[in-house]
């Protein structure tokens, strides 16, 4: 969906389901508390995802419920100061986007105040979030980035996409962030492209970096390799700079594959991801129910079914890429 089409169609969508009976009015409305670990400019997608789930389910904000917003803008430390914040206002539910350790500090200090987890990459069951998909047990429910089949076949997809950009592909570097929150999804990327490399015949390299600081490094360690791409990973503390990240891989002349839709948007070759604001629309079902009183144990946690591609022909066309006809007719967007 395109971006400017999405975010009318969050402020005019219909009520699809019917309105329940929970008009009320100022301080006795249910509070819903979101805490995002990112900037509110680069949230805004996101936040009006959750509005449009939210109405789509019969709920209009200032009317049903209202809404309780904190943003971290990348630094962690002040996540568990933005919980008890929250905590505070004693909110219906809670909804902690794209980080572990935004639900951690949630469950840390309000462990028995339903939380709505989304946007994350990491498998809930392994993290011991949850019991199950289908029964998640305990106070705890949401909706996952994860691709049904897991991320190798996400990863495949994506590579198998890219291949055909750039088809004497035969070195692709891998930044990201080393020990960081989004480990949980940097690892099985990393074995899933070493995975794809084998079956598709080129070799790969890995490029951890600790800051952003090290950025240029890395790039550098990938030119000395002879690497004809570049592989962005989908790490949440990769996303705080875009701009930056964007620039020292534009003076790479290198392709750019990358593992979320806002890279491309920026400026980077393609990408390949689970609709974004897909998932955060759908947790947005999810409060909603809460809000009408279903118990977090008995929700199922939904996993993404929604992918968008994206090709950057300005991009392209600068790094002298021709791209095949068949995959602008595929593409979800093409920035021109």
């Amino acid at each position: 969906m395109k971006r400017r089409k999405f975010l009318q169609l969050a402020s005019s969508a219909t009520i699809a389901w019917p309105l329940p009976a929970l008009a009320q009015h100022g301080a006795s409305l249910p509070l819903v508390a979101v805490i995002n670990p990112f900037a509110e400019d680069f949230a805004t997608e996101r936040i009006a995802a959750l509005r449009l789930g939210l109405k789509q389910a019969g709920f209009i904000e200032g009317t049903n419920y209202t809404l309780a917003l904190r943003f971290a803008n990348g630094d962690y430390s002040r996540l568990p100061e933005f919980a008890r914040e929250l905590d505070a206002l004693k909110p219906r539910v809670f909804v902690a986007f794209a980080s572990t350790d935004t639900i951690a500090a949630v469950r840390k200090q309000a462990p028995n105040t339903p939380l709505v987890f989304t946007s994350i990459a990491a498998d809930p069951i392994a993290l011991g979030l949850a019991e199950s998909y289908a029964r998640p047990g305990g106070m705890i429910t949401g909706t996952v980035m994860n691709a049904l089949g897991g991320e190798d076949g996400l990863v495949s997809k994506r590579i198998g996409f890219f291949k055909e950009l750039v088809p004497r592909l035969t070195r692709l570097g891998m930044i990201g962030i080393a020990n960081s929150d989004s480990a949980n999804m940097a690892i099985p990327e990393r074995i899933s492209l070493r995975k794809v490399s084998a079956q598709l015949g080129f070799e790969f390299s890995n490029y951890d970096i600790r800051t952003l600081d090290d950025l240029d490094a890395a790039v550098s360690s990938g030119l000395r390799d002879d690497v004809s791409a570049f592989y962005i990973s989908g790490d949440t503390l990769m996303n705080f700079d875009i701009p930056r990240v964007v620039a020292s891989l534009a003076k790479s002349e290198k392709p750019t594959c990358a593992a979320l839709p806002f890279w491309t948007r920026a400026g980077l070759l393609m990408s390949y991801s689970t609709d974004l604001n897909d998932v955060v629309r759908r947790a947005g079902f999810h409060v909603a129910k809460i809000i009408q009183g279903a118990k977090p144990a008995e929700l199922p946690i939904e996993q993404a079914v929604k992918f968008t591609l994206i090709i950057n022909l300005k991009t392209a066309k600068t790094l002298g890429v021709d791209v095949p006809l068949h995959l602008q007719q595929l593409a979800d967007e093409v920035i021109e």
